[in-house]
Protein backbone atom coordinates (compact mmCIF):
# COMPACT_ATOMS: atom_id res chain seq x y z
CA UNK A 1 0.00 0.00 0.00
CA UNK A 2 1.21 3.53 -1.21
CA UNK A 3 0.44 6.14 2.08
CA UNK A 4 -0.28 8.77 0.01
CA UNK A 5 -1.14 12.61 0.77
CA UNK A 6 -3.20 15.20 -1.53
CA UNK A 7 -2.35 18.72 -1.63
CA UNK A 8 -4.50 20.94 -3.13
CA UNK A 9 -6.09 24.11 -2.22
CA UNK A 10 -9.78 23.68 -4.05
CA UNK A 11 -11.63 21.04 -1.67
CA UNK A 12 -13.68 19.83 -5.01
CA UNK A 13 -10.12 18.39 -6.17
CA UNK A 14 -9.04 16.97 -3.06
CA UNK A 15 -12.57 15.27 -3.08
CA UNK A 16 -12.48 14.23 -6.97
CA UNK A 17 -8.75 13.07 -6.64
CA UNK A 18 -9.59 11.20 -3.87
CA UNK A 19 -12.77 9.18 -5.04
CA UNK A 20 -10.33 8.05 -8.28
CA UNK A 21 -7.57 6.79 -6.22
CA UNK A 22 -9.98 4.67 -3.75
CA UNK A 23 -10.75 2.60 -7.04
CA UNK A 24 -7.36 2.10 -6.89
CA UNK A 25 -6.19 -1.10 -4.57
CA UNK A 26 -3.12 -0.05 -3.68
CA UNK A 27 -3.54 3.38 -2.63
CA UNK A 28 -4.50 4.27 1.52
CA UNK A 29 -4.22 7.90 1.79
CA UNK A 30 -3.06 9.12 5.09
CA UNK A 31 -3.74 12.69 4.52
CA UNK A 32 -4.63 15.89 2.58
CA UNK A 33 -3.19 19.55 2.62
CA UNK A 34 -4.62 22.63 1.43
CA UNK A 35 -1.65 24.43 0.95
CA UNK A 36 2.36 24.19 0.16
CA UNK A 37 3.38 24.86 3.67
CA UNK A 38 1.26 22.08 5.34
CA UNK A 39 2.37 19.51 2.99
CA UNK A 40 6.07 20.48 3.67
CA UNK A 41 5.11 19.70 7.42
CA UNK A 42 3.09 17.11 6.67
CA UNK A 43 6.00 14.95 4.68
CA UNK A 44 8.58 15.84 7.27
CA UNK A 45 6.52 14.44 10.31
CA UNK A 46 5.17 11.50 8.64
CA UNK A 47 5.52 8.28 6.92
CA UNK A 48 4.92 9.21 3.15
CA UNK A 49 5.55 7.13 -0.08
CA UNK A 50 3.89 9.28 -2.92
CA UNK A 51 2.23 13.23 -2.94
CA UNK A 52 -0.26 14.01 -5.59
CA UNK A 53 0.35 17.88 -5.87
CA UNK A 54 -1.27 20.68 -7.37
CA UNK A 55 1.32 23.41 -8.78
CA UNK A 56 -0.70 26.75 -8.48
CA UNK A 57 -1.69 27.43 -5.11
CA UNK A 58 -1.40 30.75 -2.68
CA UNK A 59 1.24 30.95 -0.88
CA UNK A 60 4.14 28.29 -1.73
CA UNK A 61 3.22 27.00 -5.21
CA UNK A 62 3.51 22.96 -5.74
CA UNK A 63 7.29 23.43 -7.41
CA UNK A 64 8.19 25.07 -4.37
CA UNK A 65 7.05 22.57 -1.68
CA UNK A 66 8.84 20.11 -3.68
CA UNK A 67 12.14 22.20 -4.01
CA UNK A 68 12.47 22.69 -0.58
CA UNK A 69 11.51 18.98 0.74
CA UNK A 70 14.25 17.92 -1.46
CA UNK A 71 16.70 20.26 0.70
CA UNK A 72 15.39 19.45 4.38
CA UNK A 73 13.82 15.87 3.95
CA UNK A 74 16.17 12.23 3.63
CA UNK A 75 13.76 10.01 2.80
CA UNK A 76 11.53 11.49 0.24
CA UNK A 77 8.43 10.61 -1.61
CA UNK A 78 7.47 10.35 -5.14
CA UNK A 79 6.05 13.43 -6.57
CA UNK A 80 2.68 13.45 -9.05
CA UNK A 81 2.17 16.96 -10.23
CA UNK A 82 -1.80 17.45 -10.69
CA UNK A 83 -2.79 20.57 -12.66
CA UNK A 84 -4.67 22.81 -14.81
CA UNK A 85 -1.75 24.05 -16.78
CA UNK A 86 0.94 22.43 -19.21
CA UNK A 87 3.91 24.94 -19.29
CA UNK A 88 5.01 23.16 -15.84
CA UNK A 89 5.67 19.80 -17.01
CA UNK A 90 9.42 20.46 -18.12
CA UNK A 91 10.05 21.99 -14.80
CA UNK A 92 8.81 19.09 -12.90
CA UNK A 93 10.36 16.19 -14.66
CA UNK A 94 13.30 18.60 -14.18
CA UNK A 95 12.70 17.62 -10.58
CA UNK A 96 12.38 14.13 -10.58
CA UNK A 97 8.31 13.93 -10.52
CA UNK A 98 7.35 10.37 -11.58
CA UNK A 99 4.69 12.02 -13.51
CA UNK A 100 2.60 15.33 -14.73
CA UNK A 101 -1.57 14.85 -14.50
CA UNK A 102 -3.64 17.36 -15.96
CA UNK A 103 -6.78 18.22 -14.94
CA UNK A 104 -9.40 17.04 -14.97
CA UNK A 105 -7.33 13.99 -14.33
CA UNK A 106 -8.33 11.02 -16.55
CA UNK A 107 -8.75 7.09 -14.53
CA UNK A 108 -6.65 5.89 -17.13
CA UNK A 109 -4.10 8.12 -16.85
CA UNK A 110 -4.21 8.08 -13.09
CA UNK A 111 -3.70 4.31 -12.60
CA UNK A 112 -0.50 4.52 -15.07
CA UNK A 113 1.01 7.00 -12.72
CA UNK A 114 0.57 5.17 -10.15
CA UNK A 115 1.78 1.68 -11.35
CA UNK A 116 4.72 3.78 -12.19
CA UNK A 117 5.61 4.51 -8.59
CA UNK A 118 5.07 1.27 -7.85
CA UNK A 119 7.17 0.39 -10.54
CA UNK A 120 9.90 2.94 -9.19
CA UNK A 121 9.47 1.65 -5.53
CA UNK A 122 9.97 -2.26 -6.13
CA UNK A 123 13.41 -1.03 -8.48
CA UNK A 124 14.87 1.02 -5.42
CA UNK A 125 14.20 -1.83 -2.89
CA UNK A 126 15.85 -4.41 -5.23
CA UNK A 127 18.81 -2.23 -5.28
CA UNK A 128 19.09 -1.68 -1.47
CA UNK A 129 18.50 -5.22 -0.95
CA UNK A 130 20.92 -6.13 -3.59
CA UNK A 131 23.36 -3.22 -2.12
CA UNK A 132 23.01 -5.34 1.21
CA UNK A 133 23.51 -8.73 0.08
CA UNK A 134 26.80 -7.62 -1.96
CA UNK A 135 28.31 -5.84 1.33
CA UNK A 136 27.24 -8.86 3.15
CA UNK A 137 29.20 -11.48 0.65
CA UNK A 138 32.07 -9.47 0.11
CA UNK A 139 32.37 -9.13 4.17
CA UNK A 140 32.93 -12.95 4.30
CA UNK A 141 34.11 -13.70 1.26
CA UNK A 142 37.23 -11.29 1.35
CA UNK A 143 35.94 -10.42 -2.87
CA UNK A 144 35.81 -7.02 -4.39
CA UNK A 145 32.05 -5.38 -4.32
CA UNK A 146 32.93 -4.53 -8.08
CA UNK A 147 33.88 -8.89 -8.76
CA UNK A 148 30.48 -9.36 -7.02
CA UNK A 149 27.98 -6.85 -8.82
CA UNK A 150 30.04 -8.26 -12.13
CA UNK A 151 28.98 -11.87 -11.09
CA UNK A 152 25.46 -10.83 -10.35
CA UNK A 153 25.32 -8.92 -13.38
CA UNK A 154 26.34 -12.11 -15.87
CA UNK A 155 23.87 -14.42 -13.17
CA UNK A 156 27.36 -16.28 -11.89
CA UNK A 157 26.93 -18.48 -8.76
CA UNK A 158 28.47 -16.36 -5.69
CA UNK A 159 30.19 -18.62 -3.12
CA UNK A 160 30.35 -17.61 1.04
CA UNK A 161 33.72 -18.58 0.81
CA UNK A 162 35.09 -19.68 4.68
CA UNK A 163 38.77 -19.71 5.59
CA UNK A 164 39.98 -21.34 8.74
CA UNK A 165 41.81 -20.28 11.64
CA UNK A 166 44.31 -23.32 12.00
CA UNK A 167 46.90 -24.35 8.86
CA UNK A 168 47.68 -27.76 9.68
CA UNK A 169 51.19 -28.62 8.43
CA UNK A 170 52.54 -31.77 8.52
CA UNK A 171 56.44 -32.33 9.70
CA UNK A 172 58.29 -35.86 9.87
CA UNK A 173 55.24 -37.66 10.67
CA UNK A 174 53.51 -34.97 13.19
CA UNK A 175 50.81 -32.22 12.04
CA UNK A 176 51.45 -28.86 13.71
CA UNK A 177 47.82 -26.95 14.02
CA UNK A 178 49.12 -23.14 13.39
CA UNK A 179 46.98 -20.21 14.55
CA UNK A 180 46.52 -18.41 11.49
CA UNK A 181 46.27 -15.36 13.14
CA UNK A 182 50.28 -16.08 14.32
CA UNK A 183 51.49 -16.12 10.90
CA UNK A 184 53.88 -13.39 10.12
CA UNK A 185 54.65 -14.37 6.56
CA UNK A 186 54.91 -16.59 4.34
CA UNK A 187 57.96 -17.29 1.48
CA UNK A 188 58.91 -19.93 -1.25
CA UNK A 189 61.76 -21.71 -0.96
CA UNK A 190 62.32 -24.25 -3.34
CA UNK A 191 59.27 -26.61 -3.75
CA UNK A 192 58.26 -25.50 -0.56
CA UNK A 193 56.74 -22.41 1.43
CA UNK A 194 58.39 -21.31 4.76
CA UNK A 195 55.76 -19.79 7.33
CA UNK A 196 56.84 -17.48 9.66
CA UNK A 197 54.97 -17.03 12.99
CA UNK A 198 54.84 -15.07 15.43
CA UNK A 199 55.09 -17.37 18.68
CA UNK A 200 56.82 -20.75 17.43
CA UNK A 201 59.98 -20.19 14.38
CA UNK A 202 59.44 -21.26 11.04
CA UNK A 203 57.44 -24.34 9.58
CA UNK A 204 57.78 -25.58 6.17
CA UNK A 205 54.89 -26.69 4.48
CA UNK A 206 55.15 -28.14 0.84
CA UNK A 207 52.42 -26.08 -0.90
CA UNK A 208 51.85 -23.71 -3.86
CA UNK A 209 51.49 -19.75 -3.48
CA UNK A 210 48.38 -20.07 -5.41
CA UNK A 211 46.79 -22.53 -2.90
CA UNK A 212 47.67 -20.88 0.37
CA UNK A 213 45.55 -17.85 -1.33
CA UNK A 214 42.90 -20.18 -1.61
CA UNK A 215 43.14 -21.41 2.08
CA UNK A 216 44.00 -17.63 3.52
CA UNK A 217 41.60 -14.87 3.51
CA UNK A 218 42.64 -12.47 1.39
CA UNK A 219 41.18 -9.64 3.64
CA UNK A 220 44.24 -10.56 6.37
CA UNK A 221 46.93 -11.89 3.76
CA UNK A 222 48.16 -10.14 0.87
CA UNK A 223 50.90 -11.31 -2.01
CA UNK A 224 53.54 -8.80 -1.83
CA UNK A 225 55.49 -10.31 -4.44
CA UNK A 226 55.50 -13.99 -6.65
CA UNK A 227 57.35 -15.26 -3.78
CA UNK A 228 55.77 -13.99 -0.61
CA UNK A 229 52.20 -13.45 1.63
CA UNK A 230 51.81 -11.10 4.25
CA UNK A 231 50.01 -10.66 7.49
CA UNK A 232 48.95 -6.89 7.01
CA UNK A 233 48.18 -7.17 10.58
CA UNK A 234 51.73 -7.79 11.44
CA UNK A 235 52.93 -4.87 8.78
CA UNK A 236 54.20 -1.54 10.54
CA UNK A 237 55.51 0.11 7.77
CA UNK A 238 54.82 0.41 3.96
CA UNK A 239 58.02 2.43 2.57
CA UNK A 240 59.23 3.51 -1.01
CA UNK A 241 62.93 3.97 -2.05
CA UNK A 242 64.10 6.04 -4.22
CA UNK A 243 64.76 3.85 -7.26
CA UNK A 244 61.16 3.37 -7.50
CA UNK A 245 61.53 0.16 -5.07
CA UNK A 246 58.95 -0.76 -2.23
CA UNK A 247 59.28 -2.40 0.70
CA UNK A 248 57.55 -3.11 3.91
CA UNK A 249 59.14 -3.70 7.67
CA UNK A 250 56.99 -6.04 9.65
CA UNK A 251 56.60 -5.44 13.36
CA UNK A 252 59.59 -7.46 14.24
CA UNK A 253 61.82 -5.38 12.26
CA UNK A 254 62.02 -7.51 9.08
CA UNK A 255 62.32 -6.00 5.65
CA UNK A 256 60.26 -7.56 3.19
CA UNK A 257 60.22 -6.66 -0.71
CA UNK A 258 57.31 -5.34 -2.36
CA UNK A 259 57.15 -5.47 -6.55
CA UNK A 260 55.76 -3.49 -8.50
CA UNK A 261 52.99 -5.40 -9.66
CA UNK A 262 51.42 -6.12 -6.03
CA UNK A 263 52.44 -2.87 -4.58
CA UNK A 264 48.66 -0.83 -5.73
CA UNK A 265 46.94 -3.98 -3.83
CA UNK A 266 49.24 -3.91 -0.89
CA UNK A 267 49.38 -0.25 -0.19
CA UNK A 268 45.39 -0.44 -0.31
CA UNK A 269 44.58 -2.94 2.42
CA UNK A 270 47.84 -1.59 4.45
CA UNK A 271 46.28 2.10 4.36
CA UNK A 272 42.66 0.98 4.93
Amino acid sequence: MLKTLIVDDEPLARKGLRIRLYELNNIDIVGEANNGQAAIDFVLENDVDLVFIDIQMPGITGIEAVEQLLNKAENLPHFIFVTAFDEYALKAFEMHAIDYLLKPVDEDRLAEAVEKVTQRIAEQQKAQQTNKLVALVSQLSGQEAEVIYESLANQEDISLKTYSDILPIKDSGEVSRVPVNSILWIDAAGDYMCVHTENDGTHILRKTMKQLEEILDPKIFVRSHRSSIVNINFIQKFCSQLNGEYYLVMKNGKELKVSRSYKDKVKQLVTV
